[in-house]
């Protein structure tokens, strides 16, 4: 293998909380009930944004908003996981596959780690490889630490998928 069957992409999302009592917090696919929603144009699934965003920039295919801009109303309350199979059949199609996705996830509330395990096998089913997530705090510092919004950060390694007429 080469260098140059190997790519990582940063990816990185962040929304604000709403005071819309209709709107339903999703993180990874996860819904979490009783907890504030937060504000965008899809479901504001932060986690999935920012694993497409680091998957579309590893491939060299512009990122999220390219491929789902706010201002085309198809995209309207969509759901972030089909967004991410979407990106996903992209990737397959220029030959990539993903090797991982490590994320990290930042805000005061919710707690993560009782629905980590099934955060991860959201994605993981979605993206056929293995996905970490690790919760984070602000510790009180700047927006999100004052609990007025939800970031996360993920990098991804993708690996160029053999045609099987290739020779080892």
């Amino acid at each position: 293998m080469s260098p140059a069957d190997l790519r990582v992409g940063q990816g990185f999302d962040v929304h604000r909380f709403t005071d819309d009592p209709e709107r339903v917090l999703v993180l990874a696919g996860c819904q979490f009930d009783g907890e504030r929603g937060l504000e965008g144009h899809s479901d504001a699934d932060v986690v999935a944004h920012a694993c497409s965003d680091a998957l579309l920039g590893a491939a060299g295919l512009g990122d999220i908003g390219m491929h789902f801009p706010d201002t085309d109303p198809t995209w309207a309350g969509a759901d972030s996981l089909s967004l991410l199979r979407h990106v996903m059949s992209l990737l397959a199609g220029d030959g990539w596959g993903v090797a991982n996705i490590d994320c990290a996830v930042v805000c005061e509330r919710p707690k993560l780690a009782p629905r980590r395990d099934e955060m991860q096998h959201n994605l993981t089913e979605i993206v056929g490889a293995p996905v970490s997530i690790k919760g984070n705090r602000a510790e009180q510092l700047g927006a999100i630490g004052r609990g007025e919004g939800i970031v996360c950060f993920a990098t991804a390694l993708l690996v160029r998928e053999t045609t099987g007429t290739e020779s080892s």
